[in-house]
Order: structure tokens, then sequence, then C-alpha cells
């Protein structure tokens, strides 16, 4: 596959101090989790800033534009629903008649979820082990794709689980290592750290572990919307 999962595509972007991606809209459905410095991504009119840990949703045919005003380069992860357009050939992007679409800065947007709100969020669950789920007015941030962060505390195993999904992971900070049984295939382990990204197939038996005595936070998108849409999420644990 030329892809990362068979659904999703990621690859890392860098928009260095002064540069400027030109202003474009596309069918697919973008979303971006900032790894690190700061820079900015404007939607439709709305400038976001872009902070460490913050992830920012591009919809499908929304007009949108990257900045970087800082002295450093800012660096994200990608995540889009490219390949699904193999079998369904109706991809299309237009670029703007002008580098820069006509924007106003806002803080806060329904596109963006700062990382500390989700931090936030984490830390308030109990149990070693807790998910937050990233949403949109109460559904996945969209029909295909969704998001999900992760906490494991220091010296903590997390229970094996399987389903339909397949996981593309991202670690915010900490260190640990992720088991990953394939459905065909021998048994892989992922040794992570801070800023390291790995990808999970499709019904494969996932397992986390965090040996440390610090906690690790995990970021990861995956396709488990489109395929709750179509009847195909049948979760094993």
């Amino acid at each position: 596959s030329p892809y990362t999962t068979d659904t999703i595509y990621g690859g890392l972007q860098i928009v260095n101090p002064g540069e400027t991606a030109p202003a474009h809209r596309h069918i697919a459905f973008a979303l971006r989790f900032i790894i690190d410095g700061e820079g900015f991504t404007a939607v439709e009119g709305k400038k976001m800033p872009l902070r460490r840990g913050d992830v920012v949703v591009t919809p499908t045919w929304h007009w949108h534009d990257h900045g970087n005003e800082s002295d450093a380069p800012v660096i994200w992860l990608d995540a889009l629903n490219l390949p699904l357009f193999r079998f369904t050939p109706v991809h299309f992007a237009e670029q703007y008649h002008e580098s820069r679409y006509p924007s106003v800065f806002t803080e806060t947007c329904e596109w963006r979820h700062p990382w500390d709100q989700v931090e936030a969020e984490l830390k308030a669950k109990e149990g070693p082990y807790a998910i937050y789920h990233y949403t949109s007015h109460g559904k996945p941030l969209s029909p295909i794709l969704g998001a999900q962060a992760e906490r494991i505390d220091g010296n903590y195993t997390t229970k094996e689980v399987r389903e339909q999904a397949s996981f593309l992971y991202h670690c915010y900070e900490g260190q640990g290592r992720t088991i990953v049984e394939p459905p065909t295939g021998p048994r892989v382990v992922f040794k992570w750290t801070a800023r390291d990204t790995f990808a999970v197939p499709a019904w494969s038996k996932i397992q986390h572990i965090n040996e440390g005595s610090t906690t690790a936070y995990l970021v990861a998108v995956s396709d488990r919307p489109l395929l709750s849409s179509i009847g195909l999420i049948k979760p094993q644990s």
C-alpha cells in the first residue's frame, strides 16, 4: 500500500519562519497534530494559532492556508483520508487567487483543539489509563476519520484490545512500547518516545506498556467513524 494504512495517509510538514503555504481547498479531510514550534492555520477566515500538542482540523472543501510568523520552524503531523479516493475518484483541489485567504485571528474556534484542554480532561478521568475522544458538536471530527488522546500512567500496562479500525499513533510525551499483533504476520513491538509516530493495521491486537515512572501521552487518528457508519465495527477485547 502506498499509504500509511489502507484508509489513512500520514505525513510530516514543516513551515519555516516567514513562510506561507498558499491558500487552497480540497475534497480530502485533513487533521493536524502540532509536534513542535508555533505557527498559524487559517480556515474560512478564522486564523488559529498552532502550538505544540494542538489538533487543528480542515474540513472538506474549506479554504485554508498555513504560515509561520515566529523565529523557529513549526512542524506537524498531517492525517488525511486520501487513500479512500482510490475507490471513489472524486478528489479535487483548487488554489485561491491570492496567497492568503482573508482571515481574522481567533484563539477559540470549533476547528482548534488546544492540548491544555485535552490534557486536563485526561487528568480528570479516574484510573491509570484514560482515553479522550476529540469531538465536534458531540460527533467525531469527521464522518471518516476520528481522533483520540490516551493517558498511560507510569508502570502500567493496558489491556489488550482488538477492533477493525486502523490507527496512526503519535507520542506527545513520555516513553514506552506498544505490542501490535496484526491478523497476518509476526507480532511487532514498537518502542516509542516523544515525537515518534507509528501505524497499526486494521484488526490488530494492541497493547501499550509504560515501564517508566512518568505519565505518557499518545494521540491517535483512526478510521473508526467510517467503519461505524457502515456497520463494520466489532470490537474484541
